[in-house]
């Protein structure tokens, strides 16, 4: 059973579960490392995103991944709102048409969002950003398409690899982005873009389980 427009509508209501449920944290976090808004933004973004879901209906993943990528980058501020509207951006061109995405597509999906982050944040695996969370969740998603998972295994495969990319941004030096500034100083902590990351894969992850 492939991942329809309904699938992506209810992952993306986890996924602003989640954030409402650690909006504290993600704040928190870049409190110490950064201004403090992550926190406020994501769950602004993700509460927008499930209010206009609720009046627009789109019918096919991809104009469901459309429709979040334009409400996150018109309401999510800082560096937040561009770089994961982008990602659902991209993503959505990758599935194209598609009716139903399979294991193979949501890993596509992923890697052209993942590409579009890369492409407008210019960070790199190591920088302490949200990058070190999703280039292990990309990777790890291909492998398991790869060796025919589904599109909730896939995610669920992606979701734990981001767990561990964020969980080692910890140890990192920031090298872009507000922490940045920071130097040294910004080692020891988690950076809040990846923490978003990881918990999102893995809202996604558990509402496609709850699907299959």
């Amino acid at each position: 059973m492939g991942c329809t427009a309904q699938d992506i509508a209810a992952a993306l209501r986890a996924g602003a579960a989640v954030v409402a449920e650690h909006r504290d944290e993600l704040i928190q976090l870049d409190r110490e490392i950064g201004d403090a808004d992550h926190g406020e933004n994501m769950d602004r973004g993700f509460r927008a995103v499930i209010a206009k879901l609720e009046t627009a209906g789109p019918e096919t993943p991809a104009a469901t991944l459309k429709l979040a990528a334009t409400v996150l980058i018109s309401t999510v501020g800082g560096a937040s709102g561009p770089l994961y509207g982008t990602a659902f951006l991209r993503a959505a061109t990758a599935v194209g048409d598609e009716t139903e995405l399979d294991g193979r597509a949501v890993a596509a999906a992923l890697q052209a969002g993942m590409e579009g982050v890369v492409g407008r944040g210019r960070a790199e695996v190591g920088d302490k950003t949200m990058i070190d969370a999703l280039a292990p969740a990309v990777e790890s998603a291909r492998n398991a398409a790869e060796s025919g998972a589904d599109g909730a295994k896939v995610l669920a495969a992606a979701a734990e690899a981001a767990h561990q990319g964020a969980q080692d941004t910890e140890g990192l030096v920031a090298r872009k982005g507000r922490a940045s500034y920071l130097g040294e100083r910004s080692a020891g902590h988690i950076d809040p873009g990846a923490r978003s990351t990881a918990l999102l894969l893995t809202a996604f992850a558990e509402a496609a389980g709850a699907r299959s």
